[in-house]
């Protein structure tokens, strides 16, 4: 079962320098993201793994908190400190956090 971290923690751990990893697809991370999220949508998690610290959270975010469940499942399989964000980026923009569209960036 995945570990989940609040909207609350996650500010928190966004606002110093937390590792974000947006799991959506690629449209829906150009049209708003969490600003400093890398993509790396959800079908390739599994062979992405090997890119993400084992030493430091990672926190994963998706639209509304399923998509992220699922990776941070993946990456904890594969000792990734890895945490879903409740709500996701819905939570997050509704709460008034920035929000950053465009072009994504690939991790790496």
């Amino acid at each position: 079962m995945a570990r989940e971290t609040t909207q609350e923690a996650f500010a928190t751990a966004w606002a110093d320098g937390g590792l974000v990893i947006d799991v959506r697809e690629p449209d829906e991370y150009t049209a708003g993201h969490v600003p400093g999220a890398r993509l790396m949508p959800l079908h390739s998690v599994s062979a992405r793994c090997g890119e993400l610290p084992t030493d430091r959270p990672v926190y994963v975010i998706c639209a509304s908190g399923n998509r992220s469940k699922t990776a941070a499942d993946r990456m904890n399989s594969r000792g990734i400190d890895a945490y879903s964000v409740t709500g996701g980026t819905g939570a997050w923009a509704r709460a008034g956090h920035p929000i950053e569209a465009g072009h994504h960036e690939h991790a790496g």
